[in-house]
């Protein structure tokens, strides 16, 4: 007996608005909560430090990209031959190896235990020669896994492809594992990409240009009304010092007192800024992950789950003939499939429900992380969510 199709579990959402409805429901949350009510988006004042809200302008992080070869594989590296082989490969292993004085034809070698590889990281604008930066090396080619491998030396070079920053070399770490046994494979996480912890060598610092003349601020999250906390929080330090240019940068000039950038930024980091924390939901449909912040609401809805299963299977069975007939012996399949429902279950959110609620009320219901999923989803789209809902 083999089962020929999975079971799939289709989701029976019912979301309706209360009978006050979701524009009655906020304007009574917006009566009760006073006239300087912020609204649906915006979330309760935090006092926060300014050091990570914002970076310098002028000193932005730097990508770094390499190529280098992965050995020690068991026999899980880059194919070198046939049509979908990596001739990369065994090219670049015969560079490495005249390097060393060993001339070997790149068309005489044949090894599964290396594999070609892109190896990134991003360098802090301020990382100093010798500071040591984590790598994550990915499989260029068709190998099967990178556990357990060695990258060899590999310069990083910059955005323009001509300056080595750094220099990655050691044992990667993937966080997997694969076992198979007669055409059985089993896999855990993802085996073609893998990890170097401080890993790369900086070569050479990035290029910086600060000013004396002041700096400029970006803030992590672009906001005008954060922007504007920003610039009254500098002002009260420093008098018309700052100023907002757009949601996303504030400028600082050099104050009488200080001389330098350095002792500016030292004396901007501390401020802290009473900066407004946006109500968001993130959900990662990949990973079934979802995270909501504690200022996330939602107005009154009727949330209806319910459950429906259809499985298909497939039965061998002998077909013989008559006997002293010509027929032959054969295995034939039959076919059977049955549907479950199950019924269904509601639940009633109240107003300005809070994430705790939703999620006491959801668990009560028995719903998946999949199904939590489509319920945000759904409440989102019927404009209950006092949140932005954003999609991984």
């Amino acid at each position: 007996m083999r089962l020929n199709a999975l079971v799939r579990h289709a989701l029976v959402l019912g979301v309706a608005l209360a009978t006050v409805g979701v524009g009655a429901a906020m304007a009574q949350n917006n009566q009760e909560d006073g006239p300087g009510a912020t609204g649906a988006a915006s979330g309760s004042p935090a006092t926060t430090q300014l050091k990570s809200m914002v970076s310098l302008a002028e000193a932005s992080p730097m990508q770094l990209t390499g190529y280098g070869l992965v050995v020690g594989l068991d026999r899980t590296g880059d194919r070198v031959r046939g049509r979908r082989g990596a001739a990369y490969t065994v090219q670049s292993i015969a560079n490495m190896l005249r390097k060393f004085g060993v001339n070997v034809p790149a068309e005489e070698l044949e090894s599964r235990n290396a594999a070609a590889v892109l190896v990134t990281t991003t360098m802090d604008p301020f990382s100093g020669t010798g500071s040591e930066l984590d790598v994550t090396v990915s499989a260029l080619g068709d190998a099967r896994s990178l556990s357990g491998g060695v990258l060899l030396r590999t310069p990083l070079k910059g955005p323009s492809g001509e300056t080595n920053y750094a220099v990655a070399q050691g044992p990667l770490t993937t966080g997997s594992a694969q076992a198979s046994s007669q055409g059985t494979e089993v896999q855990v996480n993802h085996p073609n990409t893998g990890r170097i912890p401080n890993g790369a060598v900086i070569q050479q610092e990035p290029p910086i240009n600060l000013s004396d003349d002041g700096v400029g601020l970006v803030l992590n999250r672009p906001d005008f009304t954060n922007a504007e906390a920003v610039v009254e929080a500098i002002n009260e330090v420093f008098p018309d010092a700052a100023e907002a240019t757009h949601a996303g940068r504030v400028n600082v000039t050099m104050p009488e007192a200080l001389n330098s950038a350095s002792e500016l930024m030292a004396a901007l980091e501390g401020i802290e800024v009473e900066a407004e924390a946006p109500a968001r939901v993130v959900i990662n449909e990949r990973t079934g992950t979802i995270v909501a912040g504690g200022n996330v609401t939602i107005n009154e809805v009727l949330v209806t789950y319910g459950g429906l299963t259809v499985s298909t299977r497939e039965e061998r069975v002998v077909s013989q003939p008559q006997p002293l007939s010509e027929g032959e012996t054969r295995t034939v399949e039959q076919g059977s499939a049955s549907v479950q429902q199950q019924g269904a279950e509601s639940v009633v959110l109240p107003p300005s429900t809070n994430v705790n609620d939703l999620a006491s009320a959801l668990n009560e219901l028995g719903v998946t992380a999949r199904d939590v999923i489509s319920i945000f989803q759904s409440i989102d789209r019927a404009g209950a969510l006092k949140a932005k809902l954003v999609i991984l």
